[in-house]
């Protein structure tokens, strides 16, 4: 996209018959990618920006993440985890996984889960734990994990899977009667994984206009470019902006790896509630490999910490910054809730891109 073109496509924006409309990203990049571009800033003031339910460790829910917190004490048990639910908070102020770390327990970052198996072969007198938060983007290579764990015949790793798919959360989220979005922005990293296919619901049942998109700042606009053109037009299509990647019908191997280890189960998303068939369960053939199972691990339905508001974030009904904690009681260095402390999270993305 040369300038002419941007110079262009901004015109036609502010320049667009809409009225006040709200579009969604769904995908923690593309919350990152708006915040660092400072793309909310240069929209008109009928335009906003909302982030969705896209960042995995912000929608995990707060019984899931003491459950890990209490796994980690364990005797001879070693958690393997994405760096970015080592400081996500506990029900107790100050607790998270770099405290456990320094109080005795063993938490190793890991940059992927055959990582967590490598450690599981090198330490057979352990039990390695590797927190499996994430969408239909990261499923796949911690299907393969536990595939290659059970071909090499590894008793001492499992996955305690917090994994989730994104359709379900996008329908629960619509039918709420607050919902006021009239475009999305699609997750391009799960569209690489299910494909167009996975997202025809949106348009075809809802009418909602969609398009896929990458994460440049010029993918960016090109989507918000295309949704105003759907709105201003009164169509509803999904339009595939991110074609170098995403196909029709997404990734068919690793479709495969998922549906092979995992199953659809019902689970609990913060800020959304319980929804059904929302989560990917360890499938029976594979049970060796599942920490839930393997640990009797114990869930106690808990509720977020007060005045937190992350949930109101997630869903798309709060900005960040409107946040009574935002900024004061709570920072990155010292947060309250997991969409302050993710690298993908909608109030990380904000402190840390501030406009002031």
């Amino acid at each position: 996209m040369n300038d002419f073109e941007k110079k262009e496509i901004l015109e036609y924006i502010e320049g667009a018959a809409v009225g006040d409309i709200n579009l969604m990203e769904v995908c923690g990049t593309h919350t990152m990618s708006i915040a660092k571009a400072g793309i909310k800033s240069l929209l008109p003031g009928n335009i906003r920006l909302l982030s969705g339910p896209g960042c995995p460790v912000c929608v995990t829910v707060q019984e899931e993440i003491d459950a890990f917190l209490e796994l980690s004490m364990r005797p001879g048990i070693i958690i393997a985890t994405y760096g970015d639910m080592i400081r996500v908070p506990g029900s107790r102020p100050g607790d998270n996984l770099a405290r456990r770390r320094a109080l005795g327990a063993d938490v190793r970052i890991v940059y992927s889960p055959v990582d967590a198996v490598e450690i599981a072969a090198a330490s057979p007198e352990k039990q390695v734990v590797f927190l499996g938060a994430g969408f239909e983007t990261t499923a796949p290579g911690t299907a393969a994990a536990i595939k290659t764990a059970a071909m090499r015949s590894l008793s001492n790793f499992s996955v305690f899977s917090m994994l989730k798919l994104v359709e379900p959360s996008l329908r629960v989220l619509i039918a709420d009667p607050d919902f006021n979005v009239q475009g999305f922005i699609v997750p391009g990293h799960v569209a690489v994984i299910i494909g167009e296919d996975g997202f025809r619901f949106l348009t075809e049942e809802y009418r909602i206009p969609s398009v896929i998109t990458g994460f440049e700042p010029e993918d960016i606009w090109l989507g918000i470019y295309g949704l105003i053109r759907q709105i201003a037009e009164g169509r509803a299509v999904l339009k595939n902006e991110y074609s170098r990647l995403v196909r029709p019908h997404g990734n068919p191997l690793a479709l495969k790896m998922m549906s092979e280890v995992f199953e659809p189960c019902n689970a609990r998303w913060r800020g959304l509630g319980l929804i059904r068939e929302s989560g990917l369960a360890i499938r029976s053939g594979y049970a060796e490999f599942d920490a839930r199972r393997r640990f009797d691990m114990v869930f106690e339905e808990k509720e977020s910490p007060a005045l937190c508001r992350c949930g109101d974030v997630i869903k798309g009904q709060l900005e960040p910054e409107k946040c009574p904690m935002f900024g004061g009681r709570c920072t990155p260095e010292d947060p309250v809730g997991p969409c302050m402390v993710s690298g993908e999270g909608a109030c990380a993305a904000a402190y840390k891109y501030r406009r002031v």
